[in-house]
């Protein structure tokens, strides 16, 4: 199976008018914990041509930026989904509520917009899909808002700051959806 272009991708994109959730500290967005961001130049270079909405789970659930650091206790993002994880700041807080808050909201942007794809950062017990902030028996977990799109039927795809844009699997993502 032949891949889109970046042009026949973005003409997907516009033809649905479906934006992409986009975790915004990769966008150059300065939400992250300690108050710095993620920014992936491709993929800022790669959005200026498609619908997009940038968000930051954590300050949609209120959070400041900075903030402390947190780790999912007791399982990943789907256990906190469930009720039987807790998300603990370094300072002790269970800010539990704050990340799930968040995430609902961020699921709510997501759904009115008609969003069907998310890019979200990498590690992050957020939006991580492949987070090490978790209490998971391999070492590594899923994010509690990454939980809660993939639950609702949203695809992600997970990007490190110092990725390539767009890659195999995204051009792949979208190509599926259409």
């Amino acid at each position: 199976m032949r891949e889109p272009s970046n042009s026949q991708t973005e003409s997907l994109l516009l033809q649905k008018k479906a934006p992409v959730m986009i975790s915004a500290c990769l966008l150059g967005i300065h939400c992250r914990y300690d108050g710095r961001h993620a920014s992936c130049p491709d993929l800022i270079d790669f959005v200026t041509t498609i619908p997009f909405i940038p968000f930051c789970p954590e300050q949609l659930g209120g959070l400041p930026t900075p903030r402390s650091p947190a780790d999912i206790k007791g399982g990943d993002g789907r256990d906190i989904l469930s009720g039987r994880a807790k998300i603990i700041n370094a300072d002790g807080d269970d800010v539990t509520e704050a990340f799930k808050n968040g995430a609902y909201e961020a699921l709510n942007l997501a759904r009115l917009s008609g969003s069907f794809i998310a890019v979200m950062k990498d590690s992050s017990p957020s939006c991580g899909l492949h987070t090490q902030y978790c209490e998971k028996p391999s070492g590594f977990g899923i994010g509690i808002a990454a939980a809660l799109f993939e639950s609702s039927g949203i695809r992600i795809f997970e990007l490190r700051s110092n990725d390539t844009f767009p890659t195999r699997n995204f051009l792949k993502l979208i190509e599926e959806n259409h």
